[in-house]
């Protein structure tokens, strides 16, 4: 589906390169002029079918786009092709965090990653994909999802401060896929916050959480979904591995007058015992790991009681994508969300299937409306830079964020990821 979007205003200024003490290792690309070379290469052969400009200082150009194509301004174009020869998944974004490129006055980001998504798995030549296990970086051991690693991992990423994330979000302080009007038919059907609320209600509705239910919700966020459960009726028990977020969420919690009938954990979800009419989990399977898949979904079958259902709401890859880059180590993985990887749907059946009892019952599909949260968070965000930076965060920081919100929104756009809202059960017998 196809919408308008507006694009942010704010002008990005001139970057400057990092600090050393505050980003170390990223300041200086690396000095491995053969492998440089190699990115060069790669690069120059993948433009000539890309719809877009590489515009270099001197004037000259790569691409096979027009006048009106978006354009990827080349700043420093040595450094780029140093920090894609170091390591092709991390040095493009990198380079972009540095300021090495950036857009073309008229061009949007997420416009122009758009193309470099659609043929991501066609940019790099087949001889050279060959080589992927040769040069693709692991995941570093301190990052896997034991439940210590997975409580430095949350940390990470949740733990930056409330108040980046109360900045960008709607006002139920969402951080995942909201659901809009199938049909956008005016700038009503664009509301943030009612799409949120559809999207909560979606995921209730397909746990089936009522008056009376005993509810578990396995990540808490900022306590908006299990407020709406309360409302229900519900008596909710919400587990997270975030101390701010257990602080503030239990503030609101409290605001919107339902603490007795919820309770915030800080706890893992392998530590939580009893039984349970509904299980409800937004977006947090993509942090579980490979490795612990098994042992997730085994959880939510011993947690559920008799006849009880589980809301899971999850970001999904194509089967063959998730295989071939399962073991690899991502832009996302080192300064976005360490220890994660995204599922498929046949990866999801095929771990309730050998470690389980439950199966999909229902499913619900997505993609494009969180092309569009994205693109709503990433007008936010770059709308209120000014406040966020009185946090104490840096440009670099800023060009980290916007890099991530793009480059997430370009793969929704494209179908190279997806977001499913699934309900699982145990099938009759």
């Amino acid at each position: 589906m196809t919408i308008e979007m507006h694009r942010p205003q704010v002008a990005v200024p001139p970057a400057t390169l990092p600090r050393e003490d505050e980003w170390p290792g990223l300041a200086r690309a690396p000095r491995l002029p053969v492998h440089a070379t190699v990115a060069r290469a790669v690069v120059a052969r993948a433009m000539r079918r890309l719809p877009v400009r590489m515009v270099f200082p001197d004037g000259s150009s790569w691409g096979a786009g027009g006048p009106d194509s978006p354009m990827m301004a080349m700043v420093r174009p040595a450094a780029v092709f140093a920090r894609l020869g170091g390591d092709l998944r991390i040095g493009f974004g990198e380079a972009y965090m540095c300021g090495d490129w950036t857009t073309g006055p008229e061009t949007d980001l997420a416009d122009l990653l758009t193309p470099f998504a659609e043929r991501l798995t066609r940019l790099v030549p087949q001889p050279l994909q060959r080589l992927r296990g040769l040069v693709d970086r692991r995941l570093p051991a301190h990052e896997e999802n034991t439940v210590s690693g997975a409580r430095n991992n949350i940390a990470r990423h949740y733990d930056l401060s409330n108040d980046l994330f109360a900045h960008f979000l709607d006002p139920t302080m969402t951080y995942s896929s909201a659901w809009f009007p199938d049909a956008i038919s005016g700038p009503g059907d664009l509301d943030l916050e009612r799409a949120q609320l559809r999207k909560m209600d979606g995921v209730l509705d397909q746990a089936r959480v009522g008056t009376g239910t005993r509810l578990l919700e396995i990540g808490t966020g900022w306590g908006a979904l299990a407020v709406r459960a309360a409302q229900r009726g519900a008596e909710v028990t919400s587990i997270t591995l975030s101390a701010e977020q257990r602080s503030l969420a239990q503030e609101r919690i409290a605001e919107a007058g339902v603490s007795d009938r919820v309770e915030v954990r800080l706890q893992d979800y392998r530590e939580v015992a009893g039984s349970y009419d509904s299980i409800v989990s937004v977006e947090m399977v993509e942090a579980v790991g490979e490795q612990y898949w098994p042992t997730y979904f085994a959880t939510l079958d011993r947690l559920l009681a008799p006849g009880g259902r589980v809301g899971l709401q999850a970001i999904t890859m194509s089967h063959d994508r998730m295989l071939a880059t399962r073991r690899s180590y991502g832009w996302i993985h080192k300064y976005i969300f360490p220890g994660g990887l995204i599922p498929s749907l046949e990866a999801i059946d095929a771990t309730l299937d050998q470690h389980t009892g439950l199966r999909v019952l229902e499913r619900r599909e997505l993609g494009w409306h969180y092309a569009l949260t994205l693109h709503q968070w990433r007008q936010r965000f770059a709308a209120a830079w000014p406040e966020i930076a009185l946090h104490g965060f840096d440009a670099t920081f800023r060009r980290m964020w916007e890099f991530y919100l793009a480059y997430c929104e370009a793969g929704f756009r494209t179908g190279y990821l997806g977001v499913s809202q699934l309900s699982l059960g145990r099938p009759p017998a």
